[in-house]
């Protein structure tokens, strides 16, 4: 078992000793989800990277009752030594195993570590390497430790400020401009989103651009299909059927992963969201998220899937309020321009500015009362400073992350995907969908609304492009449901988009985190929700 703070080169160690891409899975009795390298006779699971003083606890929690982790290697950046050993090693006291320090070419001959000294305070051998240039010689000793090693990590290692370096002593890059500039949140914030919405709206374009094209040579299928029986047609064609859906994985899905998973691998090999992460951390430690949570919400506004499939490096104290914010207040490709689309032909676009803010406080408001109370202390803070220096992007592992986040997607995301196509047409072809819309049409007087706008509703918790089926007539430039004021159309989209997770964004959950915590999450967000549409609808009718 391998565990560490983020970016100190854990993945890029473990694809050097191996030479094979993860395998994603949990720890068994645990929610935390890591990365198996399977190296002929050795099983090295990498755990996702500490940042917060909740995931040591976390850590410390999975390695107490793992009994398949005979061996743990704890991996620290050498620069950054005597900041992270003292912080992790509470966690692998009194087991077997060894540490490896890497980074090594950053420490200069002056500041050289005295690894035998290292190794008798802390009781386990001690490597020095250079994770992206392993030599095999030190890829074979790192292997014989795992194997032959029985020695137990010191529960007592007072000396180790003694003997490593302190961190300004260790020959660093001089704050410049740049660090200075990704330390401001501001700053930080903008590093984050801008990238991701220069993704969101370059990839809805391509596949945009796209969609006609493919369309037309799926036409002559889907008017094939419609002559079959009712059921085989309904399950194939109609408007939820795996044919008819099939432009929606092929241009939006597939491409937000691609990009998005290329931009977190540089952020992640530059050393750069680690910065990110420490000057967004107070501002959104109040919520009960962190910087790299908030990449994954950000990344939801392409597609919740991969967003959510993302997460797995998340620790489990934070990956369930990570999962909660993308699920409540992403608002994916699908989402964002049907709603858009509805205020168009409502003839009040000018709400698409206020839906956005109003989706932004109230999803705060949310992770507020429903996130862990640890990870909203302010003694939850970073384990570590970031280092004062960044380093060039390893493109071998930017596309080592893509690569895995593709696989991820087909082996686990494209098979639920085509399980909710063919649930979503049986539901419509068995009149399910209808009926529900008939039952929820008397509660919609709670929210100032029509009857007529709970198809919307009913659609918009099946896909999210339904906000847009249920509520726009059948030329798309104007309303077929009875929505006169502002505060009406405001409420009715938010209603439709928030009151729960599309199916696809549910069952992803379920895979990835059981279904007892996608049901409580569903639970939690339906009644939110609800809530909040209650205030906008009434509310509003005074302000606008």
């Amino acid at each position: 078992m391998v565990f560490g703070c983020e970016s100190v080169g854990k993945t890029q160690l473990l694809a050097s000793l191996t030479g094979r891409l993860p395998v994603s899975e949990n720890f068994l009795g645990s929610t935390i989800a890591c990365d198996t390298y399977i190296d002929v006779d050795l099983c090295w699971t990498d755990t996702p990277g500490i940042v917060r003083e909740s995931e040591t606890q976390a850590t410390r929690s999975a390695l107490e009752h793992i009994d398949l982790a005979n061996r743990v290697m704890l991996v620290a950046r050498a620069d950054r030594a005597a900041d992270e050993l003292p912080a992790l090693l509470p966690t692998a006291a009194g087991k077997l195993g060894f540490v490896a320090l890497t980074f090594a070419d950053k420490i200069s001959s002056e500041n050289e570590i005295q690894t035998e000294k290292l190794e008798k305070a802390l009781g386990v051998p001690v490597f020095l390497v250079n994770a992206r240039e392993l030599k095999a010689s030190e890829a074979s000793a790192i292997r014989n430790a795992v194997r032959t090693s029985t020695e137990k990590f010191s529960t007592i290692c007072n000396s180790i400020p003694e003997i490593l370096p302190l961190p300004e002593k260790v020959k660093t890059a001089k704050k410049n401009l740049w660090l200075a500039l990704c330390s401001n949140p501001l700053i930080a914030f903008l590093l984050l989103f801008l990238p991701a919405a220069l993704a969101i709206l370059y990839t809805n374009s391509f596949a945009d651009w796209l969609y006609d094209p493919i369309a037309r040579v799926i036409k002559p299928a889907l008017e094939a299909v419609t002559t079959w029986p009712g059921l085989p047609a309904a399950l194939i064609g109609g408007d939820y059927g795996l044919l008819a859906m099939f432009p929606f994985l092929l241009l939006y899905a597939v491409p937000s992963i691609i990009v998005f998973s290329a931009v977190l691998a540089i952020y992640k090999s530059t050393g750069l969201i680690d910065r990110l992460s420490y000057a967004l951390h107070p501002l959104l430690r109040p919520v009960g998220l962190g910087g790299r949570e908030l990449v994954r919400v950000v990344m939801g506004f392409g597609c919740n899937v991969p967003a959510i499939v993302a997460s797995r490096s998340c620790h489990s104290c934070s990956r369930c309020a990570c999962v909660s914010a993308i699920s409540f207040g992403a608002a994916c490709s699908y989402q964002l321009p049907a709603t858009l689309a509805v205020f168009a032909a409502a003839g009040m676009a000018e709400l698409g500015m206020v839906y956005l803010a109003v989706l932004a406080v109230t999803t705060l408001i949310y992770l507020r009362f429903t996130t862990p109370k640890i990870l909203r202390l302010a003694s939850n803070a970073i384990v570590a400073p970031p280092v004062d220096s960044l380093i060039r992007p390893s493109w071998r592992a930017v596309w080592r992350e893509v690569a895995s986040s593709l696989k991820s997607f087909v082996i686990m995301a494209f098979p639920i995907f085509v399980v909710i196509c063919i649930a979503a047409s049986l539901l419509d072809y068995l009149g399910v969908i209808a009926s529900l819309s008939e039952v929820l049409a008397p509660a919609l007087a709670l929210f100032n609304l029509p009857a007529d706008a709970a198809s919307a509703v009913v659609l918009g918790s099946i896909r999210k492009d339904g906000i847009a089926i249920g509520l726009l007539d059948g030329s798309g430039e104007g309303l077929k449901v009875a929505l006169t004021t502002p505060a009406q159309v405001l409420t009715a989209v938010y209603l439709s988009g928030v009151l729960l997770p599309c199916l696809v964004t549910v069952f992803t959950i379920i895979k990835e985190m059981r279904w007892k915590f996608a049901a409580s999450l569903c639970a939690k967000q339906m009644l939110w929700a609800s809530g909040f549409a209650m205030i906008i609808a009434w509310s509003g009718a005074f302000l606008f």
